[in-house]
């Protein structure tokens, strides 16, 4: 055996999640929240569980889209997880109220 086949790396995939942003206010960082469910210890009830992370973007995701984050090296204080893709755009009702009434002029 050569000290090739010793040394093999394994190649770890990286943790990834999905989410909906619900604060795209900063530059190139949005607000990324991760539902899961949880079965509590005693009652055995299933509990929705909400973690948000902080995600690097340059995809210029907004406020209601449904996004896949990828960890990552840390970028900043809070930042670990960066915007693989954007699943899907939300309209959200604000946006539906502008367009109405621009609509409506």
């Amino acid at each position: 055996m050569s000290d090739k086949d010793e040394k093999m790396t394994t190649v770890r995939r990286r943790n990834e999640q999905t989410g909906v942003v619900v604060s795209a206010k900063m530059q190139k960082t949005v607000v990324v929240a991760v539902e899961r469910f949880v079965q509590h210890d005693v009652y055995r009830k299933t509990i929705k569980r909400t973690s948000t992370f902080m995600a690097h973007d340059d995809k210029g995701s907004k406020r209601g889209d449904r996004v896949r984050i990828v960890e990552t090296r840390p970028l900043s204080k809070n930042k670990r997880w960066r915007v693989e893709e954007i699943l899907g755009k939300a309209s959200l009702p604000e946006e539906e109220a502008r367009e109405t009434a621009v609509d409506s002029q």
